[in-house]
């Protein structure tokens, strides 16, 4: 089995673990939907379901194409130690995410979250990309979700006592 169907097979392993078991367990689904409320489990659900559909199609790229001709990914010249502190970094970052979040609110903690993980990858010479990356998308995320699906994102002890 070569590397790319592997990895079809774990994308679709997974997805499948999360649709047919993890959201029918853990996102409990209430008797009554009020209005035109989606229920709670249709997004996990749906991403779920498109996890397995992407990990399907990776399958059907890796047995068509060409299984020798992987290319090696090219890096910017770091160690291994150093890719493996950067690694730790994220799931570092990705730890006080939940830690901050109570107290700054979803909105700073995700711009925190995105420029830190924008610095772990060592790209450092597009300034304005990555203020515009780490500030404008999570802004745009969360307008997204508010305006067009009315989601309620959490709000930190912090944005509370600013008045938003």
């Amino acid at each position: 089995m070569t590397k790319p169907v592997l990895r079809g097979l774990l994308v679709v392993a997974f997805f499948a673990l999360s649709a047919f078991y993890l959201v029918p367990v853990f996102v409990p689904r209430p008797a009554f939907i009020p209005g035109f409320a989606p229920p709670p489990d249709m997004w996990p659900w749906t991403v779920s379901v498109l996890g397995i559909v992407l990990g399907v199609l990776a399958l059907i790229v890796a047995r068509q194409g060409n299984e020798d001709a992987e290319e090696p990914i090219d890096t910017d010249g770091s160690s291994l130690t150093r890719m493996g502190f950067r690694f730790a970094g994220l799931l570092l970052a990705f730890a006080l995410f939940f830690v901050v979040m109570p107290y700054v609110g979803f909105l700073v903690a995700t711009m925190l979250l995105t420029f830190s993980i924008v610095l772990m990858t060592g790209e450092r010479s597009y300034r304005v990309w990555i203020a515009l990356l780490s500030i404008g998308a999570p802004i745009l995320l969360l307008m997204f979700f508010h305006s067009a699906l009315g989601t309620q994102f959490p709000k930190g002890e912090l944005t509370k006592m600013l008045g938003f």
